[in-house]
């Protein structure tokens, strides 16, 4: 670098000796300007030519200024003689120079080439770094040694004090432990080391737990024979002994184990002393006494006595709770030592059951039975709000714990009073509902309720009679269902007497009750209702008379309402429910009617072949079945249905049956004379057996329309009967007439009949000539 250095001034001073030596041919080669040699000539225009004569002369002048720069470099050559041999002798310098500085680059890459330097320079460092390293992890893993040793000590050290006594000393070595081991934060990777002292620890403080537990349990004992609570402050475990009760309990507040060591006496001290104070407040009596030794205490003992007077009714809470308060001054004094961390490790762990025995045992029982008496709780809350005043006074109950839970139960008194009411009303629903057996008394069978009314039914059946609201008739209803709504209606007249929170409480039982007949009901009678009886047509009924009864409840109670509940109180929502599954049960027990008649009327095998014995049997049989299946229906639905619906449901059964018959008779493509007189012989008698159960359907309601206008089929069976043994002419003149069409027969089947009846004769041809010609 040095040599570059010195080469570069000395070029720098070459061309500063060259640029003072120059000036003067430059301005010399600068002079020369051809145009100046051919002046009299425009150059610039390209159509011009050069004579010969004009390039002698070009040449004649530049040979001449030749000679003239040539003699004036010569001259000056001479005059500069010294400088130009001062900068020849430069360069020849800076050529001698570089040829050194080559030299000298071709010894530096041979020396290179020879000995690799720098690679041993690697090796070096590499070779440091690797022996800092070692250095570094062995210090690294000294340290560790010496913190495994430490460590090792002091859990030694914490194991010794606890054999000792020093309960103390050894839980303050293992709380530090705990933060240098950083228990509860493992990271992967760590020593094993690690992992076996965390393991020492865990055994080291399951130890002192134990310790300081059974010291506790020795500490505070129940003696069931005296019966007293026997506090001890001298304490002694194993070998160990005298150690003080203060010392322990300071001992578990410093490993975080307070609440754990006290939950065995907290739950000794709740179970054989509190509860008791709620239980037996009025003969339960706490007595404290302190035991000395050498003027120390070394026992505090709370004696519990029971008065053996007349037991007093604790109407306002007073004996409870200056009992509990008795109890809780002596824990805070003899077992806490009035520190208050103690104390409210002790309320956490017996308060939300002192309140809740409280709650069980006293103030849900004293709960007023009716509204009216509510003011009268007063008391009552004024005596528990001072009750947990006091408890936080001495720091046993925390200021926000449960928001006070007491007074607030005794405060919401409206609700609760308003709950239990709904929980009897409720449970009286379902009882009754469970418990009645949906039959009606003989009595009620045996009256005409249309005529007779309710005065002639003794009290018990008179139960069973309600007024539908919106149709002004009678109904008969099972017991549930009455007793349900005068449930409800009390329900209800309640709430328009009571303040707004009861109300919307007795509202919700009211809705609630009626709700638990559709769940309830049609459950129970599961079995019922897939047959033919009683108990479903009586479901049929509570569910029309409930379905009134709802909607009367927005004309007879809304107005008295509450004005807060006015705009959610409704019952029209469930009222429908109870119309559709009345309608749903009615039309179940028509179709079940129906089928069972229909396979009675299959057993007739379509009244084929009559005038054989056997054939006749059978059906008549098969009559026989469909009227004993329609007198049944008839004396279980006239006493229970209302009239109407009565009449209109055995209509439509009676209408299925002589259809179907009538069909069946009909489509008989061939009947002899004696087949026909017997077929009309089952008509004859099938119509006989029902006339008591038509004579019921007339006088049923005071409709003027006529059975043979409700059961269109009735007319063409009787018809039919006097068709099988009609001639064939007054068969052809009843057509024409238009009896036949009257009695809804067609054409097709008057003349199918008189086919399948008289031969194939002229005459025969010429009635149905005359019916087909008719009807056109």
């Amino acid at each position: 670098s040095i040599v570059t250095a010195k080469s570069l001034t000395k070029t720098s001073d070459e061309d500063d000796h060259r640029a003072s030596v120059m000036p003067e041919i430059d301005a010399l080669f600068e002079s020369i300007n051809v145009r100046d040699l051919l002046a009299g000539h425009d150059l610039n225009d390209p159509t011009t030519p050069l004579s010969a004569p004009d390039l002698r002369l070009l040449i004649n002048r530049l040979e001449s200024h030749s000679l003239r720069i040539k003699s004036k470099v010569q001259s000056y050559l001479v005059a500069h003689h010294s400088d130009f041999s001062e900068l020849f002798s430069l360069c020849q310098d800076a050529v001698s120079r570089t040829r050194l500085i080559s030299d000298d680059v071709s010894d530096v890459l041979q020396l290179v080439s020879d000995r690799p330097i720098d690679v041993e320079i690697r090796s070096v460092v590499d070779e440091i770094t690797e022996k800092t390293k070692e250095v570094k992890l062995k210090r690294e893993s000294l340290d560790l040694v010496t913190a495994i040793v430490g460590i090792c000590e002091a859990l030694q050290e914490t194991k010794e004090a606890l054999k000792n006594g020093r309960v103390r000393f050894a839980a303050e070595r293992i709380r530090e432990l705990k933060v240098v081991l950083r228990i509860g934060e493992e990271e992967d990777g760590e020593p094993v080391a690690y992992a076996l002292l965390r393991k020492e620890w865990s055994n080291c403080f399951e130890q002192i737990q134990e310790v300081l537990a059974k010291f506790i349990e020795n500490a505070v004992r129940f003696e069931l024979d005296s019966p007293r609570l026997r506090i001890s402050y001298q304490l002694s475990v194993g070998e160990t002994a005298g150690t003080a009760l203060s010392t322990v309990l300071e001992a578990m507040e410093v490993i975080g184990m307070l609440d754990y060591g006290l939950a065995k006496a907290a739950d000794l001290i709740f179970k054989h002393v509190i509860t008791p104070a709620v239980t037996h407040a009025s003969t339960f009596a706490a007595v404290e006494d302190l035991s000395k030794t050498s003027g120390e205490i070394t026992e505090a003992i709370l004696r519990l006595e029971q008065s053996s007077g007349h037991k007093i009714e604790d109407v306002d809470g007073d004996a409870i709770y200056s009992g509990i308060l008795k109890v809780v001054k002596f824990i805070c004094s003899s077992l806490c030592f009035g520190n208050v961390t103690w104390i409210h490790s002790f309320g956490r762990l017996t308060w939300p059951r002192i309140s809740e025995l409280i709650i069980s045992k006293f103030l849900s029982k004293v709960v007023p039975e009716d509204a009216s008496k509510l003011a009268d709780f007063q008391k009552i809350i004024e005596r528990t709000s001072e009750f947990e005043a006091a408890l936080k006074e001495l720091n046993f109950v925390s200021p926000s714990d449960a928001e006070s839970r007491l007074s607030k139960y005794a405060e919401d008194v409206e609700v609760h009073f308003a709950l239990r009411k709904k929980i009897e009303i409720l449970a009286t629903a379902r009882n009754l509902l469970l418990q009645c057996n949906f039959t009606i008394p003989q009595a009620i069978k045996n009256a005409n309720l249309k005529y007779d009314g309710v005065e002639s039914l003794d009290v018990n059946s008179s139960k069973h009679i309600v007024y539908l609201l919106f149709s002004s008739e009678r109904c008969v209803v099972s017991e549930a269902a009455s007793q349900l709504m005068r449930l409800v209606h009390k329900t209800l007249e309640d709430v328009c007497v009571s303040s707004a929170r009861v109300a919307s409480e007795f509202y919700n039982a009211a809705r609630d009750s009626i709700l638990l007949y559709e769940a309830v009901v049609p459950v129970k009678l599961e079995k019922q209702l897939d047959g033919i009886n009683q108990a479903a047509v009586l479901l049929h009924n509570d569910c029309l008379y409930l379905f009134e009864e709802i909607l009367g409840f927005a004309f007879e109670y809304r107005a008295s309402f509450p004005s807060s509940i006015k705009e959610y109180a409704v019952f029209a929502d469930i009222a429908p429910r109870f119309k559709l599954m009345s309608e749903e049960v009615l039309q179940k027990q028509i179709h079940l009617v129906i089928s069972s008649l229909r396979e009675a009327i299959d057993s007739a095998d379509g009244f084929q072949n009559t005038h054989q014995t056997k054939q006749f049997e059978s059906a008549n049989f098969s009559i026989e079945q469909v009227v004993f299946s329609l007198e049944k229906v008839h004396l279980i639905w006239e006493p229970v249905l209302r009239p109407k619906t009565y009449k209109q449901s055995m209509c439509v059964i009676l209408e299925s049956v002589f259809r179907r018959i009538a069909r069946d008779i009909l489509l008989l493509d061939d009947m002899a004379a004696d087949e026909t007189f017997q077929l009309q012989s089952l008509i004859n008698l099938m119509l006989k057996n029902l006339s008591s159960l038509l004579g019921s359907l007339r006088s049923a309601d005071d409709t003027s329309r006529s059975l043979d206008d409700l059961i269109p089929s009735l007319r063409k069976t009787r018809k039919l009967a006097e068709l099988l043994v009609m001639p064939l002419k007054s068969i052809t003149s009843a057509w024409e007439s238009g009896e036949l069409l009257s009695c809804n027969f067609t054409r097709t089947e008057v003349q199918d009949f008189i086919k399948a009846t008289f031969t194939d004769s002229p005459l025969r041809k010429e009635c149905l000539w005359r019916i087909d010609e008719g009807s056109q």
